[in-house]
């Protein structure tokens, strides 16, 4: 499978670190952010990842390179003005190919193993659910029998991880969307499948979350 990370965000609620690095890059214990994707990915056994990337993109592709030295083959999406995570994948769709891919946000840390993920979704999408945050109580999505879903019942958090078929994006047009409301329209036809991973997993969204994984890994 091939895989995307999505990094093209500006990290507003990381400023002032990101008014000079772009979030991906933000160290962690001693190595940027993404490479533990990067790393996972290819422990995984991906060979082909797309990044897309907006603020300091350069910086981005001056330090990952082709992405030779995890073994990977990194192509480049370059957006100028970010087109969120719908925009986004869609405007990257020609480098993903026909087959259901892996998408990963660039701004999440977690020890989860990809290989698990199915190479063909039930369904349009398959999303990784975890445990709600502090800083998000009340959840996003309802699993349910293997399904994902809107509506009464407990809630758990999206994590930023899943396998998508590229047509979730019919129908599309170029520019700056959401994923959400395509998720949802599939959820609504019983398209979405999931699953609840319980293992570690941060939303590295703050310099104090940051900070706090940063001792966590240390330690």
């Amino acid at each position: 499978m091939r895989a995307m990370i999505l990094a093209a965000g500006r990290g507003e609620r990381m400023r002032p670190l990101t008014d000079t690095i772009p979030k991906p890059l933000l160290p962690l214990a001693g190595r940027p952010l993404i490479e533990y994707h990067l790393r996972a990915l290819a422990a995984a056994g991906v060979r082909e990842v797309v990044i897309n990337h907006a603020h300091l993109g350069h910086r981005l592709e001056d330090a990952l390179g082709d992405g030779s030295r995890w073994g990977l083959a990194i192509a480049w999406s370059p957006e100028g003005e970010a087109l969120e995570t719908g925009g986004g994948i869609f405007r990257a769709l020609p480098l993903l190919g026909e087959a259901p891919f892996i998408v990963v946000n660039g701004d999440v840390w977690s020890d989860f193993d990809f290989s698990g993920l199915p190479a063909e979704p039930a369904g349009l999408a398959h999303l990784v659910l975890v445990d709600n945050p502090a800083h998000h109580p009340a959840g996003d999505f309802v699993l349910a029998d293997g399904r994902v879903r809107e509506g009464d019942g407990p809630r758990l958090t999206f994590s930023g991880i899943g396998v998508y078929r590229p047509a979730l994006f019919a129908g599309c047009a170029p520019g700056r969307f959401p994923l959400g409301p395509l998720l949802r329209t599939a959820m609504a036809r019983d398209e979405v499948s999931g699953e609840h991973y319980r293992g570690r997993w941060v939303d590295v969204g703050t310099p104090e979350r940051l900070a706090a994984l940063e001792a966590e890994l240390l330690r």
